[in-house]
């Protein structure tokens, strides 16, 4: 027996397929983010750094990670979700999340790689800055999305003050 498809059947499975798509979307942007940031570690150069007392043992920078990683997937599926609403700003959140993820890959390579603290330090800052507006037009969006980046936020922030200290430590 033939079974016959009504056209709202089929649109629901392409927004489906659109929401899926998005979610592998943010995955995949955020998983590259990370594998860049996962290329350039801090080596014995980093370990060479005079440090101020406040810096924080290297063994939690990973699981730390980990979570806001997990936490941007989450909120970038979130925001993606969002897209047929015209009502919100969810076009600008998509754009903040895309320029986010694209400050965040960039940090690692600038310090660790190239060891370049001073740029890297100016880099971090307008993540920061980028983050607070994320959470900002997120919390227009989906409030969940914004509470999600609001960890990163500060975490962002004090790796942020970690590299600017860093930078006047050793210059």
């Amino acid at each position: 027996m033939t079974e016959i498809v009504k056209p709202a059947q089929v649109c629901i499975s392409r927004n489906r397929l659109g929401d899926i798509a998005g979610f592998l979307t943010m995955f995949s942007a955020v998983a590259a983010a990370a594998s860049l940031g996962g290329l350039f570690t801090p080596g014995d150069w980093y370990r060479t750094l005079v440090k101020p007392s406040w810096n924080l043992p290297d063994w939690i920078f990973g699981p730390v990670w980990t979570l806001l990683y997990l936490s941007m997937v989450i909120a970038g599926g979130l925001l993606w979700l969002a897209r047929h609403d015209q009502n919100r700003p969810v076009r600008l959140a998509l754009v903040l999340f895309g320029i986010q993820i694209l400050l965040n890959a960039l940090w690692s390579p600038l310090f660790f790689g190239l060891h370049w603290m001073g740029i890297a330090a100016l880099e971090i800052t307008a993540l920061a800055t980028t983050l607070m507006g994320c959470c900002i037009v997120f919390w227009q969006v989906n409030r969940i999305a914004s509470v999600l980046f609001w960890p990163y936020l500060l975490w962002v922030s004090f790796a942020a003050t970690l590299n600017v200290a860093l930078f006047v430590l050793n210059r």
